[in-house]
């Protein structure tokens, strides 16, 4: 049974892979229409797209244990990116966060659901899914942090 679960997560994944572009649109969309998302919508939307799909399109190789370490590397990279382009934390963090609920706003839109083993997939999927991006949330906030302290000492 776990097997068939692992399978029907692992075409949710591929779902989502396939239709990166319309979630990432629907993630820009949602950056531009925010108030309070100043520091973000300065970057263009080509940005904010490539940030989107970075994580769309690779998600299955996201998700895989063996990957933390590029990972890590990667996203404290974004994070110092990001602090000194003088974009606020809370926004960083929020990005990221808008991604992961618009990816599982799409897989709920388009997922079948017709039976219990189904639903039970995609609730294995928001849990890796929300495991995942508290690992990156962690990473960014240590970049950005770093990029601080750095600027910090250096003044």
């Amino acid at each position: 049974m776990g097997k068939e679960i692992s399978m029907l997560s692992g075409k949710l994944i591929h779902l989502i892979e396939a239709h990166q572009e319309e979630i990432t649109d629907r993630i820009i969309h949602e950056i531009r229409r925010q108030t309070d998302l100043d520091g973000l919508q300065r970057l263009h939307d080509a940005e904010l797209g490539h940030r989107c799909r970075q994580i769309l399109a690779h998600l299955g190789h996201w998700l895989a244990a063996e990957n933390e370490e590029e990972l890590a590397r990667q996203y404290e990279h974004i994070g110092k990116d990001r602090y000194e382009e003088s974009i606020p934390l809370h926004e960083s963090v929020r990005a990221l966060f808008l991604i992961k609920d618009k990816m599982i706003d799409f897989v709920q839109e388009r997922g079948t659901r017709q039976d219990a083993l189904e639903l039970y997939a995609e609730e294995e999927l928001e849990h890796r899914v929300g495991r995942f991006f508290d690992d990156l949330v962690i990473h960014l906030v240590r970049g950005y942090e770093t990029a601080w302290w750095r600027a910090k000492a250096a003044s």
